[in-house]
């Protein structure tokens, strides 16, 4: 586990508004949080330095490009040895379908995020590219109703 940074109210409030909005420019962050525009370039990018800050993200709508059910795989590999591990986890990060990838502790090895065209075309995808793997030996599929944002992710109190 890495160590956790030492941050402050201003870094704080710093990562608060560009996780609200990545795209927010220095002079405007700077002046939300009440800090001249080089020191809030520099706090950025000592967050970025230090691993805080991982870098930024682009989200898109999975329904406006075509795919509109998600669901989330439950996936039980067996035997669990890391040689078969890692191809597996290689393979589902290869599929286009798949959004975000869990290993887990539990019954279940791995959840898997994955978003499709539609019924069909998840059923292929569990047929075809889950259970047709020899180690796999359980797939259990929840569809997702919604989604809802949360955070933004600070340190604990």
């Amino acid at each position: 586990m890495t160590d956790s940074v030492a941050l402050d109210p201003v870094d704080l409030h710093i990562l608060r508004l560009l996780q609200n909005d990545a795209r927010t420019t220095y002079r405007d962050l700077a002046e939300a949080v009440g800090v001249a525009p080089s020191t809030c370039l520099d706090r950025v990018a000592r967050l970025r330095r230090s691993g805080v800050i991982l870098g930024h993200e682009l989200r898109l709508d999975p329904a406006r490009l075509g795919r509109g059910l998600q669901a989330l795989l439950l996936v039980q590999v067996r035997p669990h040895r890391r040689d078969l591990v890692g191809p597996f986890v290689d393979r589902v990060r290869e599929l286009p379908e798949s959004r975000a990838l869990f290993h887990l502790t539990g019954p279940d090895d791995f959840l898997v995020h994955v978003a499709v065209a539609g019924t069909a075309d998840l059923q292929r995808l569990v047929l075809d590219e889950f259970t047709a793997r020899p180690e796999v030996a359980r797939v259990e599929t929840r569809l997702i109703f919604q989604q809802w944002e949360c955070g933004p992710l600070l340190p604990p109190a």
